[in-house]
Order: structure tokens, then C-alpha cells, then sequence
């Protein structure tokens, strides 16, 4: 095993995360671009704390998420930086979101949990989307007449949303308080009926009768908010 300084400590693990599209954990650093030198996880540790404080107030900012660290834009800057995309930030109906966020609270969860928190049925489309995405995974099936499936998040869904665990899920106070966790990543509700396919047409239809039904809605979600706690400290070894 070859030595190395910390100033090359710093500038390969900081080269290694520019280059890699994808986040790195100190384990996958140490095992791949430091395989061939002697250094111990605690002082990859420490190098990577000093990048965190290097980029604390520069425009691109290193951040842990679920899946390890990686670099990224600071968030306030996101509007300013949209146009260099051409592709337009993917639109989600609020009925998706509600269902996302009935998931990641309260996992594991079967689709009928899902129908009963919400007060109305919920398309395929909308789980098979969140499945796409990655940001749900069925974990197993449910001990009942017809076995159904039970849902749970991802470390994608952490990723995306610049969680490390489920613990960091914004407190659930009421029903508002979920659009926290939207807004941070400005995911836009599809309110439009304009351009949509006849799923997604069907999504829009099941956001009426959510909104004439959201004295139901709220208050289950505000009996979530005892539980919401004991819930996520449950659902967290889900993620890993």
C-alpha cells in the first residue's frame, strides 16, 4: 500500500466526485480510487468534512444524501440556472404527490392503505410512475385474504429529495406541511389539462374527488402526525 498526503487525499477524492454522475460513499472511495493507498475511512471522513466547508459558500456545494456524497448546485440558485436545460422539470399531479407522501410516511403500505388515507381509489398509473422512477419499491405482502403488496421508498426517493434518512422527512404538522418537501426540489402539480394522456387524464379526475373529499384526507393525515415519528424511525431500515 503507497502513502499519500493530504493534499492528494483531498484532490482525488474531490476529482472522483466531480467525474462520477452518481453519489460515493466513503466505503465505494476507499475501495475504488484509494484501493491502492493506505489510508483508513476516519481520515476519509475528515477529508471529505474539509471539502464540505471549502464549498460552504461557493455556488456548487458538497452534500451527503443516502447514497453518499456528491456535489450540486445550492438550491437558491435553481431558477436561475433552469434555462440551460431544454427539457422542462417533469410534472407530477397532486394526486401522485399525496400518494408519495402517504408512502414515504407511513410505509410499509399496501395500496388499500393508501385508498383509505387518501378517501378515494387510486389510478395504476400513479403507482407504476413512482415505480419508474424509482422512488417506490415493493418490500414483501401483507398477511391478508389476496396477499397485497406492500410499499416502501427508496434510497433514490432520499437521494432525489436530499434526504439521508427517513428522519429528516419534514415534521408532519397537517396536510400543507407535506409541500415542503416538494417545494425544495420545485416539482411542479400538474394542474393543467392541457397535453395530457388519457392516465394521466384519469389522475386529474381522482384530484376532484380528493379535493370533495378532503375532510377525509385531512384528517386522517392529521392522525398521521401522532404516529408520524414511531413511522419513520420504523420504515428507515426499508432504505438501506
Amino acid at each position: 500500500m503507497k502513502p499519500i498526503n493530504p493534499i492528494q487525499l483531498k484532490q482525488l477524492i474531490e476529482a472522483s466526485l466531480f467525474v462520477l454522475a452518481k453519489p460515493l460513499s466513503v466505503k465505494a472511495i476507499k475501495e475504488t480510487v484509494l484501493a491502492d493507498f493506505s489510508v483508513s475511512r476516519m481520515r476519509i471522513q475528515e477529508t471529505l468534512d474539509e471539502l464540505q466547508q471549502d464549498y460552504q459558500e461557493r455556488g456548487v456545494q458538497l452534500v451527503k444524501i443516502a447514497s453518499g456524497y456528491r456535489f450540486q448546485t445550492q438550491e437558491i440558485l435553481s431558477p436561475y440556472l433552469q434555462p440551460l436545460w431544454q427539457e422542462k422539470s417533469p410534472k407530477y399531479s397532486r394526486a401522485t404527490l399525496e400518494t408519495l407522501a402517504v408512502i414515504a410516511y407511513r410505509q410499509p403500505v399496501t395500496r388499500g392503505d393508501i385508498e383509505y388515507i387518501r378517501g378515494v381509489a387510486i389510478s395504476s398509473h400513479i403507482i407504476k410512475s413512482l415505480a419508474d422512477r424509482q422512488w417506490i419499491k415493493v418490500v414483501g405482502h401483507k398477511e391478508v385474504p389476496g396477499k397485497p403488496a406492500l410499499y416502501a421508498t427508496t434510497p433514490a426517493f432520499l437521494d432525489y429529495f436530499n434526504l439521508t434518512k427517513l428522519a429528516d422527512l419534514p415534521a408532519l404538522t397537517d396536510a400543507a406541511s407535506l409541500q415542503g418537501l416538494f417545494d425544495k426540489v420545485q416539482v411542479a402539480l400538474d394542474e393543467s389539462n392541457d397535453d395530457v394522456s388519457s392516465d394521466d387524464q384519469q389522475v386529474n379526475d381522482e384530484q376532484n374527488d380528493s379535493e370533495n373529499g378532503s375532510d377525509t384526507t385531512t384528517n386522517e393525515l392529521d392522525d398521521v402526525d401522532d404516529e408520524a415519528v414511531d413511522v419513520v424511525e420504523k420504515g428507515q431500515n426499508l432504505t438501506h
